[in-house]
């Protein structure tokens, strides 16, 4: 019969396992191995693998982990501040605490034979908290009405790229803040205006993948290049076909 002290060392494990993992993939990418996950952790081996019996299992969990912390932080200050100030702290908190996660998406969108459905219930809950907030603060006049959730989502990738490539932390802080700060209404662009070599700066602007919000190259004739590679594409078509 386990005790209730041997659930709860438990609990403390995992949650250890997790911390630990978070940050390895953070620092080290996806081939570290469970091994030094199990030394950050200070656990065996053996803990690891009674927890997550493989590295898909694992990496599922901390990112269901990740967004769960977000949900919780758009909860709160949906509650405790007014809708404009709530959306952009929210915005803020999702590109700060996604710093050196940007494997997430490949490895999202790798492998659809992954048991997924508390990493989907939890994507679900992200994308109704993050709803939820875009419209209060469009309601309250504090963001553009153009702009939908999937807009934001890709927006908040590209900012969180950008933080990652700039050492100067306060720095890639201060672009980021200039990027959200196109989101406001008074950023709106009314009258078209030729940027350069007879390019729209609109255009330039919006030309990042739809799923992960990469920058894209715009090309002056063709088709539109929606997405920044195949990964992106299949995961937009299973998508589609999952709605």
């Amino acid at each position: 019969m386990i005790s209730g002290g041997d659930r709860a060392d438990a609990r403390r494990n995992r949650a250890k396992v997790l911390s630990a993992a978070g940050e390895a993939f953070a620092e080290q990418g996806l081939d570290v191995p469970l091994g030094e996950i199990a030394r950050r952790a200070g656990v065996g081996a053996g803990t690891v693998y009674r927890h997550f019996p493989n590295k898909q299992v694992l990496l599922e969990a901390v990112f269901t982990r990740h967004l769960d912390e977000l949900v919780a932080s758009g909860e709160r200050r949906m509650a405790r501040f007014a809708p404009t100030e709530a959306f952009f702290g929210f915005l803020l908190d999702i590109v700060e605490k996604s710093h050196g996660r940007g494997y997430v998406c490949d490895v999202v969108a790798a492998d659809a034979s992954w048991p997924r459905p508390m990493l989907a219930a939890c994507v679900l809950r992200f994308r109704r908290v993050l709803t939820a907030l875009l419209h209060a603060a469009q309601r309250a006049g504090g963001v553009r009405a153009d702009i939908g959730p999937d807009d934001v989502v890709s927006l908040t990738v590209g900012c969180a790229s950008t933080l990652a490539a700039r050492r100067d932390r306060p720095a890639g802080l201060r672009l980021v803040q200039l990027t959200l700060d196109g989101l406001r209404p008074s950023a709106t662009v009314t009258k078209r205006q030729d940027f350069r070599d007879g390019l729209d700066i609109r255009q330039e602007a919006v030309a990042c993948c739809e799923e992960c919000g990469a920058a894209l190259t715009v090309r002056p004739t063709g088709r539109p290049v929606r997405y920044c590679g195949a990964t992106c594409r299949q995961r937009a078509r299973r998508r589609r076909l999952a709605g």
